[in-house]
């Protein structure tokens, strides 16, 4: 039985926000006012109320004063100053958690997302759905290397977080109030949402869509952050790395027992021409010497994420808030 439709707050209402926006900026200073432009021109062709949540994630190109003069002009824009760069995923939780919307949309701020895909994201919504997520038919403007990193990325955090992550496909999505709600209660720091997404559950369905290539400026994802996603995506979702490491340990163990027993049998067998050397001394010490480092970076990986974890920080500072009814500057995500 599939679900079924929603009632929704038409742009006249004065207490209800039918869709929320929620954008997080680094340094977009240049595209804010076509995003702008664009995000406006297709959320007032739906008729309904809404509002767009900027969350400016310690821009240093201006970005945050583009913002307020926005934020003055148009009274459904609303903007968020962290107090520094906090990274990626927790701007847009702090962006979800600022929301009113019974439908909350998170896409990028480069353009890349377009935001006319949204009317098809609401419109599965209306039909029921509590998670559209915009999956990815091609990437234009990216490179071969770019594209390949990609798909390797998606297909490697799926293999190892024992979820069914959707593939090609990233943040841009729209979840209901309920979903919204439920994230709220995971106060992780190390935040792989699309994972987290994933696993609140819920009715989740696809639109597909192409990549737009950038409007303007440079990538804010390049592969070191792209690795570092993966490490965090990985580690927040799942302990199966530890297990292979324990599982490739157990193997060379074995390994190494039979062949000790191998060369004793030979040995008192009368067996001669075994050759002295180092060579394969020399390359075994590398391969387990390797694979105990391997084993040892793993589990620092998630022993420092648990001292992160452990202390309890807020996991986000704001500066500044515009257009919210609590203006207040300097509070936190606990």
């Amino acid at each position: 039985m599939g679900p079924g439709p929603r009632a929704v707050y038409p742009s006249s209402s004065p207490s209800n926000v039918a869709i929320s926006l929620v954008l997080p900026v680094l340094n977009e200073a240049a595209l804010i006012d076509e995003l702008h432009r664009r995000l406006r021109t297709v959320v007032e062709s739906l008729h309904i109320s809404y509002e767009i949540i900027f969350i400016n994630d310690g821009s240093t190109d201006g970005s945050w004063q583009a913002l307020e003069a926005l934020a003055e002009a148009d009274s459904h824009v609303k903007a968020i100053n962290l107090s520094r760069n906090f990274g990626h995923q927790i701007a847009i939780t702090a962006g979800l958690e600022a929301s009113r919307g019974d439908a909350v949309v998170v896409m990028d701020s480069d353009l890349q997302d377009p935001p006319e895909i949204i009317p098809h994201l609401y419109a599965k919504f209306v039909e029921g759905f509590d998670v559209v997520y915009a999956q990815r038919r091609r990437r234009q403007g990216e490179g071969w290397l770019k594209r390949l990193t990609a798909r390797m990325f998606y297909r490697l955090v799926r293999q190892l977080t024992n979820l069914d992550i959707p593939v090609d496909t990233g943040d841009f999505r729209l979840v209901s109030r309920r979903v919204v709600n439920d994230l709220s209660r995971f106060r992780e720091h190390h935040r792989f949402i699309r994972g987290l997404v994933t696993w609140v559950g819920y009715q989740q369905t696809p639109v597909l869509y192409d990549r737009d290539p950038r409007h303007s400026g440079r990538s804010k994802f390049p592969f070191s952050k792209m690795v570092i996603f993966a490490l965090d995506g990985i580690t927040s979702m799942s302990i199966r790395p530890l297990r292979l490491a324990s599982h490739i340990g157990l193997l060379m163990s074995v390994a190494s027992f039979v062949g000790m027993v191998v060369i004793v049998i030979y040995k008192f067998g009368g067996g001669s021409g075994l050759v002295p050397g180092w060579t394969s001394l020399f390359v075994a010490a590398l391969f387990v010497g390797g694979v105990q480092l391997l084993a040892l970076g793993l589990l620092g990986e998630y022993i420092g994420r648990i001292h992160d974890e452990v202390k309890q920080r807020p996991m986000y500072l704001v500066r500044d808030r515009l257009n919210f009814e609590d203006s207040a500057s300097h509070s936190a995500g606990t």
